[in-house]
């Protein structure tokens, strides 16, 4: 298997010890987002941040994402032990550094997050289990589908950052600035070395919140290719960052079907924050 890592505590960077990605931006970034910046009338500026417990009681967990195990990421894994430990030369690219390896993408007041993993146990019934050579041929069939399901699935770091004043928009600017100008690449160095990031490119965003953007970037997995998928939308004051990386592409040749940050999160996520 490939050095390049699982999406780890707060998320890594791609390959040595994460992958997932990162969004925000501008209807007219340029960057393929597709994002509109709905100001629904609210100020943003005036609301007061949300706090680390706040933030807690509005994130997802497993009873709001069906079909997802949602679990605190582990900090052992952590690309590096706090934001101020990321180095990335050209300071532009930093803020997709940041939500690359589980970090707030702004200079937030609070920060939570969760890994979200598809969950092949909740399509398939419970039942005994047994050696593979004592099955069926319809449980061995069954059993061999629920492998495949689980190197199919897709890893997800889901986070909420809260901000004072124009914080929020300011960060949504900075990493829309980032996609249009870091599509050549990025390097970020943590505590187990630099990770390069050979290609940016914008995504079609959701469309959710008050403004969104996606993208999807290509790690060098070992000296292969591997893509990783992002969005971030910002609710208010407060940003939602999504980091997907399929496990299938992880596993093999970093050619896996087609993927993307999963919907049903979004939604969820979504729908909590209201």
């Amino acid at each position: 298997m490939k050095r390049f890592a699982r999406p780890r505590t707060g998320a890594a960077a791609v390959v040595s010890v994460l992958s997932l990605a990162l969004v925000t931006g501008c209807s007219d970034s340029g960057s393929g987002s597709g994002s509109d910046d709905k100001d629904s009338g609210k100020d943003s500026a005036a609301a007061k941040p949300l706090s680390d417990s706040e933030l807690g009681k509005l994130i997802i967990t497993a009873a709001d994402a069906k079909g997802f195990k949602v679990t605190p990421a582990d900090k052992a894994d952590a690309f590096a032990d706090s934001k101020k430990d990321v180095k990335v030369v050209d300071e532009k690219c930093a803020p997709l550094a940041y939500v690359l390896t589980g970090f707030a993408p702004g200079d937030s007041v609070s920060y939570v997050n969760r890994m979200a993993q598809e969950d092949p146990a909740a399509k398939a019934s419970a039942s005994p289990t047994k050696d593979m050579e004592d099955m069926s041929p319809e449980e061995l069939e069954k059993a061999l589908g629920s492998v495949t399901d689980a190197l199919g699935s897709t890893m997800t770091i889901v986070s909420l950052s809260s901000y004072e004043g124009d914080g929020a928009k300011e960060t949504m600017s900075s990493v829309s600035e980032a996609i249009e100008g870091c599509g050549g690449g990025f390097t970020a160095t943590g505590k187990d070395g630099p990770q390069k990031f050979s290609k940016v490119a914008g995504e079609k965003a959701s469309g959710n919140g008050d403004e969104s953007v996606a993208f999807a970037t290509t790690a060098d997995a070992e000296g292969s290719p591997l893509t990783v998928h992002a969005e971030v939308a910002r609710h208010g004051n407060t940003v939602a960052t999504y980091y997907s990386l399929s496990l299938a592409a992880l596993a093999g040749d970093g050619k896996a079907a087609a993927y993307s940050v999963p919907a049903a999160l979004i939604e969820a996520q979504t729908a909590k924050l209201g």
